[in-house]
């Protein structure tokens, strides 16, 4: 099993939110992720962020700091740290939930996961969000829930969905009709794949 590195964000987390931190992943706190971390008794491994959200500066040995004047989101700061150290297998906690704009920012966060050879999770309890490029993305027969699918991008082609209750083959999606919503997963092992563009799926447990 690769290992996982696992971010916490600020935002607001679903106390019912399933979080399950195996051995040798690597735990980031992003800003006042940090604070969900104390709640849930978990220890990071690094704490990273300009710390507005926070308020202060932690004082602890594994804190990097930066400036609030970046181009880049605590959250993006904390995936490329994760990226540096190798991990390609991302799960964030605390990124939805909050303000519209943290997660669309969050949501292209996923793109760029997805860009760079890594895949990316965000979670939030029955809620699970992740983007795919130039791939497939499979669910087992025993899922349960919704399953919506967007282009992130003017238009995503070749788009197969197998598998689910309502499927296409070879589609075109584009971003100014959601084509996409509220598929449903129906006890069959399922497929969504695309040969040229991004998807954000979305995943809604029962």
């Amino acid at each position: 099993m690769n290992p996982i590195c696992c971010i916490f964000g600020a935002s607001t987390l679903d106390e019912h939110t399933k979080i399950d931190i195996e051995a040798h992943s690597l735990v980031i706190a992003a800003d006042g992720g940090l604070i969900h971390l104390k709640r849930l008794e978990i220890t990071p491994d690094v704490v990273i962020g300009d710390f507005d959200s926070l308020g202060y500066i932690p004082n602890l040995d594994n804190v990097i700091p930066y400036d609030s004047n970046k181009d880049d989101t605590d959250l993006m700061l904390a995936v490329k740290y994760g990226l540096e150290q190798g991990y390609r297998d991302f799960r964030i906690f605390g990124a939805l939930g909050g303000r519209v704009d943290h997660t669309y920012s969050n949501i292209q966060t996923l793109k760029y996961l997805s860009l760079h050879g890594a895949s990316g999770w965000l979670i939030d309890g029955k809620t699970r969000m992740t983007v795919i490029s130039d791939t497939w993305l499979k669910f087992n027969s025993n899922q349960k829930g919704t399953v919506s699918v967007f282009t992130v991008g003017e238009k995503a082609t070749g788009v197969d969905i197998c598998g689910l209750k309502y499927t296409l083959d070879d589609a075109c999606l584009v971003d100014s009709f959601p084509l996409g919503i509220s598929n449903e997963l129906i006890g069959t092992d399922s497929q969504i794949s695309v040969e040229d563009g991004s998807l954000l799926i979305i995943h809604i447990d029962e």
